[in-house]
C-alpha cells in the first residue's frame, strides 16, 4: 500500500509539472511572442472591458503595453455630427401592449442574440430604478415598476462590493431633466438619448453645453457610438473584446431596435462590437449606440426574460433601463 501511494504521488507530481509547463508555455507564447497576436489582442481587449477580470492582462503586461494594444485594436474614426433630418418617423396608430413589437433571433454559431423591433419610438423611454440611489433593481423589476411591456438595461453603474447597482455613472437625463441627485460631474462623454421628436441622438464626444441645446427628453452615457448617419464606426475585429452586449439603435423610419447578446457561457461566448454593429446594420439601423454589457445585459418582454444573463445569480441589479410603455 505504501508503495502504491508513493507511485501515485510520483504520477501526480509528473502531471502537475506538465500542467504548469503547458500553462506557462501558453502564457509565454501568447503574451511574449508574436505567434498568437490575434489571440493576445482578443484576451487583452476582452479582459480590460470587464470590471473584475482585468488581471488576465495586467498580470502579464505593463500599462504601456496594454494601452498600446487597446489603441491599435480600436483605431480611430473621424468625428461625425449626426444629421437629425435624416430620420423621418413613420406615423402609426397608437399601439399598446405587444402590438408593434417583434423579436428576431440573431444567434450565430458562437453566440445567442435577440433583436427587438419597436415600430413606435414614442413608446421608448429611459427610466431610473424605483429605489435608486438607495439600491438598483433588475431590468425585470424596473419594467414591472413602470407598467411597461418590454425593456433592456441601459447605462453604466458605479457599483460597490455588494453589487447593488444603485448609482448611475455619467450623464443622465430623465423626463427632460438632469438627474441631479446622483449626477456625476463630467466634461466630455459618449452618449445617446431621444429628442422631443423621438429621434435617437448618438455621439462619441459631447459637452454639457451641446447637450442642453439638443433639448433631449432622455439621455445616458456609455458608448461607443456604433453607427452614425448610416455609417459604421467600429472596424477593429477585437478592439473592444468579446462580451455580452446590449445596444440601442434607430432606423430611418423611426423604428427603435434593442439588441442583446449573451456571453461568458459555454453555448454563447459573446460578441465583438463589430459583430453587434453588423447585426444592426443588417436590420436597417441608421444610428446606433453601445450600452452597458457584461453581466448587465438583459432583455425583458411581456413579463419574461428573453435572454440568459451571464451572472450565475441571474439578472444583475442596475440603475437604469430603456423601457417600452
Amino acid at each position: 500500500m505504501k508503495k502504491f501511494f508513493k507511485g501515485l504521488l510520483k504520477v501526480l507530481g509528473v502531471l502537475l509539472f506538465e500542467i504548469i509547463y503547458i500553462v506557462g508555455l501558453g502564457v509565454y507564447l501568447i503574451y511574449y511572442t508574436n505567434l498568437f497576436t490575434t489571440t493576445k489582442e482578443m484576451i487583452v481587449t476582452t479582459s480590460m472591458t470587464t470590471m473584475t477580470h482585468q488581471y488576465f492582462a495586467t498580470w502579464f503586461l505593463s500599462d504601456e503595453e496594454i494601452n498600446d494594444i487597446l489603441s491599435r485594436a480600436r483605431g480611430s474614426v473621424e468625428a461625425v455630427e449626426q444629421n437629425l433630418q435624416d430620420i423621418e418617423i413613420k406615423q402609426t396608430e397608437k399601439q399598446t401592449n405587444t402590438e408593434g413589437i417583434k423579436i428576431e433571433d440573431v444567434s450565430t454559431d458562437t453566440f445567442k442574440g435577440y433583436l427587438m423591433i419597436i415600430d413606435d419610438p414614442s413608446r421608448v423611454d429611459l427610466v431610473v430604478g424605483p429605489k435608486v440611489p438607495t439600491v438598483g433593481s433588475t431590468t425585470s423589476q424596473i419594467v414591472e415598476a413602470y407598467g411597461a411591456v418590454a425593456g433592456i438595461n441601459a447605462g453604466g453603474l458605479a457599483d460597490d462590493a455588494a453589487g447593488t447597482g444603485a448609482v448611475p455613472t455619467g450623464l443622465l437625463i430623465v423626463d427632460s431633466k438632469y438627474y441631479d441627485s446622483i449626477f456625476n460631474y463630467w466634461e466630455d462623454c459618449s452618449m445617446c438619448g431621444f429628442t422631443q421628436d423621438n429621434i435617437l441622438y448618438v455621439s462619441d464626444s459631447i459637452y454639457p453645453s451641446s447637450v442642453e441645446s439638443l433639448n433631449l427628453r432622455c439621455a445616458i452615457s456609455f458608448g461607443p457610438a456604433l453607427i452614425i448617419n448610416g455609417q459604421p464606426r467600429i472596424y477593429g475585429a477585437y478592439g473592444w473584446g468579446v462580451q455580452p452586449r446590449t445596444c440601442i439603435a434607430q432606423r430611418q423610419d423611426g423604428a427603435v431596435l434593442f439588441l442583446v447578446i449573451d456571453g461568458r457561457q459555454a453555448d454563447s461566448y459573446g460578441a465583438t462590437l463589430k459583430q453587434a454593429q453588423d447585426i444592426l446594420l443588417n436590420y436597417g439601423a441608421y444610428n446606433a449606440f453601445n450600452l452597458d454589457g457584461g453581466a448587465s445585459s438583459t432583455m425583458v418582454f411581456d413579463g419574461n426574460v428573453v435572454n440568459k444573463p451571464s451572472d450565475i445569480a441571474g439578472e444583475r441589479y442596475v440603475p437604469t433601463a430603456f423601457i417600452v410603455k
